[in-house]
C-alpha cells in the first residue's frame, strides 16, 4: 500500500473483520506498512471518530460511526422499508437465514438479512451486512453468474479469484472454470443455485436473482441458508417457490427505492462495457 487514502481504507477494512481490535504492530504487519505510518494513520482516524484505542498502548478497534453511517444510508435510500418485510416473511416461511444482495458496480454486497431459525444451529446474520459476496463459491454469487454469459461470468470470477481473501472456503467450492460453468448450467436448468459445503464448511444455501421490476435487469440476489444437515436438497426444492415469489416481490418493490434504481443503472452500465 502506498497512498495515505489507500492505507487508511485498508485499516478500516481490516478492523471491520476484527471486532476485538488489533495492535499497531499487527495492523502494520497485515497491511505491510511501517509501524510508524500505521500509528500515525490510526491517530488521525481516531481524531475523526472512526477508530478508538481502548487504553494507552492498547489495541485499536472500529467505533460505531461507520456502521451508523451505513444504517443511515440504507434507511434514507429506502432499502430497509422496501425489503425488510419481504425478507422477514420468507424467514418465517423457511425457518432459515435469508440474505439479500445488491449489485454495486461489478460486485455483489449483502445489504439485508432476516433470521428465521429460532432454535438449534444457526448462523449470525449480524456479520453479513456489508460483506462482499464471493462469486464462485456462494449460492448468491452463482445465482448472479448464471444470468450472464459464460464469458462474462468467468471474467468476474477472474477479477475476484476462486479463493476468498476473507476466510477459507468449504471443500466443495468450485476450483476450476470447468467446474464452475457446470454449476452455472445446472443453476439455469434448475431455476436456483445450490451451494453445499462451498462458501462455508457445513453451510447449505440456495439463491435466485432479483430483477428490477421482476422482468428487467438483474440488480441482486435473494438466498436461503442454513446448516447442511438441516437444509437438504429436498427442503431446498420445497423452498424454491416461496423464494422465487419473494424475489419477484423484491423486484416489484425495488421501484420505490432510489438505492435499487441506482443498482439498476449500475447493472445497465456494466452490460454496455
Amino acid at each position: 500500500m502506498t497512498s495515505v487514502l489507500e492505507r487508511s481504507l485498508g485499516i478500516l477494512e481490516l478492523l471491520s473483520e476484527e471486532p476485538d481490535g488489533l495492535s499497531v504492530s499487527a495492523i502494520a504487519t497485515r497491511l505491510d506498512v511501517p509501524p510508524s505510518a500505521a500509528h500515525r494513520l490510526l491517530n488521525e482516524l481516531a481524531r475523526f471518530g472512526y477508530v478508538r484505542q481502548d487504553r494507552a498502548q492498547g489495541d485499536y478497534s472500529l467505533t460505531i460511526k461507520l456502521a451508523a453511517m451505513g444504517i443511515n444510508f440504507l434507511g434514507q435510500s429506502g432499502v430497509t422499508d422496501v425489503a425488510q418485510p419481504i425478507l422477514d416473511r420468507l424467514a418465517q416461511t423457511t425457518g432459515e437465514l435469508i440474505r439479500q444482495s445488491v449489485l454495486d458496480g461489478r460486485q455483489l454486497v449483502w445489504v439485508g438479512v432476516a433470521q428465521g431459525a429460532t432454535s438449534g444451529l444457526r448462523y449470525d446474520p449480524g456479520r453479513e451486512q456489508g460483506v462482499l459476496i464471493h462469486f464462485a463459491s456462494s449460492a448468491g454469487g452463482q445465482a448472479y453468474l448464471s444470468t450472464l454469459s459464460d464469458e462474462d461470468a468467468l471474467m468476474l470470477v477472474a477479477e475476484q479469484g476462486f479463493t476468498s481473501k476473507v476466510e477459507p472456503l468449504g471443500p466443495k467450492a468450485p476450483k476450476t472454470a470447468a467446474e464452475l460453468l457446470k454449476r452455472l448450467e445446472e443453476t439455469r436448468k434448475r431455476g436456483y443455485s445450490i451451494a453445499i459445503d462451498s462458501y462455508i464448511v457445513g453451510m447449505a444455501a440456495m439463491a435466485v436473482p432479483v430483477r428490477y421490476g421482476s422482468r428487467e435487469t438483474v440488480i441482486g440476489t435473494l438466498s436461503v441458508a442454513g446448516p447442511a444437515a438441516r437444509l437438504t436438497p429436498e427442503r431446498m426444492a420445497d423452498f424454491a417457490a416461496p423464494l422465487t415469489k419473494a424475489a419477484e416481490e423484491l423486484g416489484q418493490a425495488s421501484k420505490a427505492s432510489r438505492f435499487f434504481q441506482r443498482a439498476r443503472s449500475n447493472a445497465l452500465a456494466g452490460s454496455e462495457v
